[in-house]
Formats: C-alpha cells, sequence, structure tokens
C-alpha cells in the first residue's frame, strides 16, 4: 500500500517548468551548434574572408577551399598558364585565377582512410572483446571479479600524455610505429575498458532464465549466447559502439606521436594544411567539415540506441 502511495505521489513537472527546460534545451543546442555552422560556412569563403575583420557573415561562396584540400599546387608565369588550354574543371578554373596549376592530389583522402580504417577496425575489436568479457563477468564466477573491473576502469583514468613515451618506444622497438595495425591495437586497447563497463550494464539486465530455457531446449552456451543474449543486447553494443568510435575517431595525441606518414590519420593532417602566406583556413575548415560527417551519420542512424545507451540503469521489464 505505501509503494502505491508513494508511486502516485509523484509530482509531474508544471507547464513552466517544462517550458523553461525546454528553452534551455534549445538554447544549449544553438551554442553548441554555433562552432560547426561557423566551420562550415568558413569552408565556403576565400582566404581573405576567412580572416577578414571584422568576420564576414555575409560573403560570395566558392569551393577554394575544397579544391585546395584535395589539391596540391604551384605557382606558375600567366604565359605559362595561358599555354595550357581552357581549365578542364572548377578546381582547375578556381587555381588559375591565382596564377597557379594543380599539380597533383593532396594527402587528404589518403588520411582520411587511415581514419576509417583504424576508428572503425577497433572499434569492432573493443566492441568484440568487451562483449566476451562483459558476458563472463555477468554470467560466471570470476575469482577477484570486482578488483579485476577496477583495474579495467582504472586504465581510463591515466592521461594519454602520461604513457605516452613508453608506449612510443615501444612501438618502435615491435616495428609497429606508424602503422594502421599498431594504431587499432592501442585504440583497441584504450577502449576495451570502457565496452566492459558499459556492456556488463546491459547484459546484468538480461534475465539468466532465458539462457537456462534455451539450455533446457538443447542449445550449448555458445548457442544460447549468440541466438539469446546478443539480439537482447543488441541497443547496448550499438551504443557501446558510438562512445568507442567517437574517441577513436577524434583522438589526436597518439595519432601525433605514433604516426607521421602512411599510418597517419586526419586530426594531426588537418592543422598542417598551410597556404601562400599561413594557414589555409577555408581549407582547414573544409577537411574538418568531411571529417565530420562519417561519425554524424553514424551517430545519427544509432541516435535511438545512444539514448538507451544513455539510461542503460533503467528498470528492465
Amino acid at each position: 500500500m505505501s509503494n502505491a502511495t508513494s508511486a502516485h505521489s509523484v509530482v509531474e513537472p508544471s507547464a513552466t517548468t517544462k517550458r523553461i527546460a525546454g528553452i534551455i534545451v534549445v538554447l544549449y543546442a544553438i551554442v553548441t551548434m554555433v562552432p560547426l555552422a561557423w566551420i562550415f560556412m568558413t569552408s565556403f569563403k576565400s582566404p581573405p574572408d576567412s580572416i577578414s575583420y571584422p568576420p564576414k557573415l555575409v560573403f560570395t561562396p566558392t569551393l577554394e577551399g575544397y579544391c585546395n584540400l584535395f589539391t596540391t599546387r604551384t605557382r606558375q608565369t600567366p604565359e605559362y598558364i595561358q599555354s595550357l588550354g581552357p581549365p578542364q574543371s572548377t578546381c582547375d578554373e578556381i587555381t588559375r585565377s591565382r596564377n597557379m596549376v594543380i599539380a597533383g592530389p593532396s594527402n587528404y583522402w589518403p588520411r582520411f582512410t587511415n581514419s576509417m580504417v583504424i576508428a572503425f577496425g577497433s572499434t569492432f575489436l573493443a566492441v568484440f572483446l568487451g562483449t566476451l568479457a562483459a558476458y563472463g563477468f555477468s554470467r560466471f564466477r570470476v575469482p577477484l571479479a570486482d578488483d579485476l573491473l577496477f583495474f579495467i576502469l582504472s586504465t581510463r583514468m591515466m592521461p594519454p600524455i602520461a604513457v605516452a613515451i613508453p608506449i612510443y618506444l615501444m612501438y618502435r622497438e615491435l616495428g609497429l610505429s606508424d602503422t594502421a595495425l599498431g594504431m587499432i591495437l592501442l585504440y583497441t586497447a584504450v577502449n576495451v575498458s570502457l565496452a566492459v563497463w558499459l556492456l556488463k550494464g546491459f547484459i546484468d539486465e538480461i534475465p539468466r532464465e532465458y539462457e537456462e530455457a534455451a539450455m533446457i531446449d538443447g542449445y550449448t552456451r555458445l548457442q544460447a549466447f549468440r541466438k539469446v543474449v546478443l539480439p537482447q543486447a543488441t541497443t547496448g553494443i550499438a551504443a557501446t559502439a558510438i562512445f568507442c568510435l567517437i574517441f577513436a575517431w577524434n583522438e589526436y595525441a597518439f595519432a601525433v606521436l605514433l604516426t607521421s606518414g602512411s599510418a597517419q590519420t586526419a586530426p594531426p593532417f588537418i592543422p598542417t594544411i598551410i597556404g601562400e602566406g599561413g594557414m589555409d583556413w577555408p581549407a582547414v575548415a573544409a577537411g574538418t567539415t568531411i571529417f565530420l560527417v562519417p561519425i554524424l551519420v553514424f551517430t545519427i542512424l544509432l541516435r535511438k540506441q545512444l539514448l538507451r545507451g544513455i539510461t542503460f540503469g533503467a528498470v528492465r521489464k
């Protein structure tokens, strides 16, 4: 009776409170979107407009930033440019208007591809290993389970710079420096702790009776895990994958220290885009805009699972 009384005594927020909360959320969303909108606008500005003061909100859009991002250019004489014939593309036309010609493609796409391979590869491994470990901690009697879980979590407490030099020396000895495999293994090791803790919470919510009933019907433990537990934990796996991917996609410190050539990712490459007279801000903004697209699409596709991941402690019905 007391439980029923307490359940009915919960006070619903008033209409004014809901309205104020909605206004705060909208304002927060606007504040967080302003930098992204400014980066997007800058990617369509010319170099002079990108550094003008006061900043220009109204400007003539141009694809010069994207052209500079994807190509390398050399300055030539007007006579030489006229001898080349008509421009073959929009980028060629824009480049020639600056008395320059396209010398070849830039390194942006290879760096972007490295980010895709390393981020998604490490996310898959972290979620795969995290799911197996979380299932073991959730379903079996593991000696010193609490101590092991705390040790796994403690690996996230250490700032990356504290282990950067030892990892650099170790990778140099093992030949993993500036390799995609080395970065995948490193990001996997960092993300496994997060995956284990998040997925253990999800798997704990799945009643053991489901697996016991499946094994009574003749399923092995592995079959029960694959056909009963995994479908129930799909939401948690998707949410965990988003968190792991965000870290691996945006990571900068280890990428700067351990990569410089064939395995370099986009985050350390984008700030090195230099134009005539300094930073090519439209090209930097263009590279950042494109770099945001995959993680944005991935998060939007799994937004429901992400919301469930934030509130995974709710009572399962």
